[in-house]
């Protein structure tokens, strides 16, 4: 062997292990991603924090003696209801099984996540990989309804070359298999191609079995998902044709005319966006929107909530995103009890007929408590769906609820006791505060010595003088001993009722637990101490966020070509050592083979401001992979910042570029705007509208496109590049602008023009891009 082919091999060989680490990359990132979903599922219902909610995620699978991964899968598939979830239950496993063989659910949720691109190649791809793959498919085509029944070819896998450039375009009237489905609406299965039928891939090893599925958003056809496989097989069992069916829908929404559906202009108007979710949000009664669920025989098994006015209030306190695709007797199991509220809706379905009733019992479950409630409930089809709206009976019922929200959140039990029938009335939360049954004797007021830790009783002593002989409300905090061992930090208020002799008639008040404050406080306590006694701590603090911010910001200043595009960086630290700051920027080739544009600034300085950035930052490369255009992706960013993070604030400017059409959409969050300089001319771009991040709980951001051409540059940058005490942002700004269009053709050197001659004067740190288009 000559060293040439040495040399060849060699390089093949890197190439193969590159492509091996870039695949097993991308799945432990869909891992991540899926677990990092079920975790946020956990926390939703209750299993505390992330840390506690994650640690019981690996407490279950290894119960279950399962892959992580794949019970986070199932998790997901639980608590979406979708019909993706429809079409994986009964689904078969993969054949071979096995522990290189991940479940079907693990699959098509992968699936489903690849399908969250607007290029229906990549969604080809990503469904032949993940799903169709094991199935023993060996071709696939997605064609788009172009006009009456012509169909284009969107994406294709498993055919050669010169056989897909031939079915690049069908035009109507050829009566192919594909187009069978969409004037048919239906799918169809073959299985052995017809001999006489025109199709694509016959005579190249795919005239085996066949199916043709209509892939189908809002009640319109928008293309045609035909799977190929290359020899007779008999017909698919029920499960997977549920799911070829499922993934025939991912498909439509990467196919043309999505948005035109999703705008409202959809055939049945059961979906949201149509019609009844229109009614249901004009009504002033909390409303549902139930969509059937058939089972294998085609019965309707239940109804799956897809959608909740902006009205509902859930009963048991659940947030309506968390309520919107479940299923109903998920939602409500108790519902089916006592010929409950599912027949009646069941019923309407069915006839047609409206159902309206009063004083209508609901029950459901409040950490494992049933609470009752007597509704008004008006019920009634439209389209395949059904619309059911309730009203509580009245405002003592809906505030009896409050109550019992609030006592229970707040780990507060009442009491009152009767001076002078002896009668001590008890909540159930007391009950449990004290440790005991609901059958046991309430303890007196007078005996709480006989409960409290004996260093309490003079504190407990004086409580009762002023309660019981002085007369007047009193409070006091004591350590509870439980029959259980458990010691608890208890607060009790009290108040005396007296009749107008000032004779005793009775005692109200209140024990509320606070253990948790109380620990926290002696944590914090101890914190403060600790802090206070070590100076160590604060510099290793300081230089674990220089460290942070080192890994982010450019050890290099030399541009770097990407995806087209010449990329450079500078950044200026604060002129105080120790001011690490949280600027950062971004910009990597995403999956989709788009490019993530980003600079960001995170309110603060200190280890804070630095951790706060590489969350940020880490979280919109992840954000960033599902395709979602800049302005969803800061709607999200700013949830994440508002929820997971600790009163973290930050401005953001956020871009995706295509190379393909040299288009950028950005959108901004509080920035200031880039800079591009076309033609010799610097100006800002307009201003699109966004708030700060981490300000509020939702927000919306506006997003903009802008075509770009070879030789614009354009310059993305913080505050500290242009901030000023003495001057407006607005006045900042034009004399960056003036500095900027005194270019200099090498990239790099133009951002030293400009840090060089930046005017700011508040010692912030400054981060400043420059990208050019190539």
């Amino acid at each position: 062997m000559s060293g040439r082919e040495r040399r060849l091999n060699a390089l093949a060989a890197t190439v193969e292990r590159l492509r091996g680490e870039l695949t097993a990359a991308q799945e432990a990132a869909d891992a991540r991603t899926l677990i990092g979903i079920a975790t946020g599922i956990l926390v939703e219902r209750g299993h505390g924090g992330p840390t506690r909610a994650a640690r019981h995620l690996e407490e279950l699978a290894e119960a279950a003696g399962l892959p992580l991964v794949e019970l986070a899968a199932d998790v997901v598939d639980g608590a979406a209801g979708d019909t993706v979830a429809l079409a994986l239950s009964g689904a078969p496993r993969g054949p071979g099984g096995g522990h290189h063989s991940p479940p079907d659910v693990l699959r098509v949720r992968a699936a489903e996540a690849g399908s969250l691109t607007d290029d229906p190649q990549s969604v080809v791809d990503t469904l032949v990989e993940q799903v169709l793959a094991p199935l023993g498919v060996s071709a696939v085509a997605l064609w788009s309804v172009v006009s009456g029944d012509a169909l284009a070819l969107a994406g294709h896998a498993g055919f050669p070359r010169g056989e897909a450039e031939r079915w690049r375009f069908v035009p109507p009237g050829l009566r192919v298999l594909a187009q069978r489905a969409v004037t048919e609406r239906r799918a169809h299965w073959f299985a052995a191609l017809p001999a006489d039928a025109a199709a694509i891939g016959r005579r190249h090893g795919t005239d085996g079995a066949r199916a043709v599925l209509p892939a189908e958003l809002g009640g319109r056809t928008l293309g045609v998902l035909e799977v190929c496989w290359a020899h007779p097989r008999p017909p698919l069992s029920a499960p997977v044709s549920r799911q070829l069916d499922a993934l025939a829908e991912l498909c439509a929404h990467a196919l043309p005319g999505t948005e035109e559906t999703a705008a409202g202009t959809t055939a049945d108007p059961a979906l949201p966006g149509g019609p009844a979710m229109d009614l249901a949000d004009g009504l002033l009664d909390p409303a549902l929107i139930l969509r059937p669920v058939l089972d294998d025989n085609g019965h309707v098994a239940d109804f799956s909530i897809a959608y909740a006015n902006e009205r509902f209030a859930d009963p048991a306190g659940r947030p309506r995103a968390m309520i919107t695709g479940m299923r109903l007797l998920a939602a409500y199991p108790l519902m089916a009890c006592d010929g409950g509220l599912d027949d009646h809706v069941l019923r309407v379905h069915a006839t047609g007929e409206p159902f309206r009733a009063e004083r209508l019992a609901l029950r459901v479950l409040v950490d494992d408590v049933s609470l009752t409630g007597l509704l008004t409930v008006g019920i009634g089809r439209y389209g395949d769906a059904v619309l059911l709206s309730w009203r509580l009976e009245d405002e003592a019922a809906r505030l009896s609820a409050l109550l019992e929200h609030v006592q229970r959140l707040g780990r507060i039990g009442g009491f009152q006791e009767d001076a002078v029938s002896g009668e001590i009335l008890w909540n159930r939360d007391l009950f449990s505060l004290f440790g005991l049954p609901p059958s046991a004797s309430p303890v007196p007021v007078e005996r709480l010595y006989s409960h409290a830790h004996p260093d309490d009783s003079v504190a407990i002593g004086r409580f009762l003088r002023t309660l019981l002989h002085h007369r007047h409300s009193a409070s006091t905090v004591f350590r509870l001993q439980r029959a259980d061992g458990a010691v608890r930090h208890i607060r009790v208020v009290a108040e005396p009722v007296t009749d107008p002799a000032g004779h005793l008639l009775a005692v109200r008040g209140a024990y509320q637990d606070f253990s948790s404050q109380h620990w926290t406080e002696v944590a914090l306590s101890a914190t403060r101490d600790r802090l206070a006694d070590t100076e160590q701590h604060a510099a290793e603090r300081n230089r674990l966020a220089l460290q942070l911010q080192r890994a982010i910001m450019p050890s290099s200043h030399a541009p770097v070509a990407i995806a087209g595009l010449h990329v450079a960086v500078r950044y200026r630290p604060a002129e105080e050592g120790h001011l690490v700051g949280g600027d950062w920027y971004d910009a990597v080739v995403l999956p989709h083979k788009k490019v993530l544009l980003a600079v960001g600034d995170v309110a603060g300085h200190g280890i804070e401001a630095a951790t706060g950035m590489v969350v940020l930052r880490n979280a919109l490369r992840g954000l960033a992979t599902t395709g979602a255009g800049p302005a969803q992706l800061l709607g999200w960013l700013n949830t994440v910042t508002h929820h997971l993070t600790e009163q973290v604030t930050a401005t953001v400017v956020c871009g995706v570029y295509d190379p393909q059409t040299r288009v950028l959409d950005w959108a901004r969050a509080g920035h200031p705007p880039p800079v591009l300089i076309h033609e010799g001319t610097a100006a800002a771009l307009p201003l699109p509208g966004g708030i700060l991040l981490g300000a509020v709980a939702e927000a919306e951001y506006e997003e903009r496109r802008l075509g770009l051409v070879p030789g614009d540059r354009l310059l993305m940058y913080t505050d500290g590049l242009i901030e000023r005490r003495d001057r407006s942002v607005e006045k900042a700004l034009e004399q960056l602008l003036a500095t900027v269009g005194a270019a200099t053709p090498e990239l790099g050197e133009h951002l030293d023009v400009l840090l060089t001659h930046a005017r700011s004067d508040t010692d912030d740190d400054t981060c400043l891009i420059g990208i050019d288009v190539c």
